[in-house]
This record gives structure tokens, sequence and C-alpha cells, in this order.
């Protein structure tokens, strides 16, 4: 099992944590999104490493940004 965290922007609610959670766990391998609304941390859990690219356009087909 992989697990990273990003720091994602834009999220000020729960409907926000919920698209990205949404998005986010679409992408192939996939396990479990953890979202912090609070510091905008996003904890991805997976079963096979994921392409930092492939987080990042899930989160702008969220509508957010991933800043780290």
């Amino acid at each position: 099992m992989f697990e990273k965290t990003y720091t994602v922007t834009g999220m000020t609610c729960q409907h926000c944590v919920a698209s990205v959670t949404e998005e986010v766990g679409e992408l192939d391998g996939v396990q479990g999104v953890n979202v912090d609304l609070g510091t905008g941390a996003v904890t991805v859990s997976s079963d096979a490493e994921l392409s930092d690219d492939a987080v990042r356009s899930a989160v702008e087909e969220a509508g957010y940004t991933l800043t780290a």
C-alpha cells in the first residue's frame, strides 16, 4: 500500500471536500482519499504508486489547485 499527502488550495466547504474525494478516488488503484478541510491536506492511499500529474489533473478537474 502506498500513501502520499498533497496540499490543495481553494477548498472552503464539505462540498469541496466531496468533489476532490470523488475525482481523486476515480484514479486507477486508489483505495482511499482523506481530505482535511482545515489544512488542505489530501492523503491518498493506493495499491500502486500514483503519478503526481494524475493526482494534479484530478484535483484540477474538481476545480481546485494542487500546490504540493
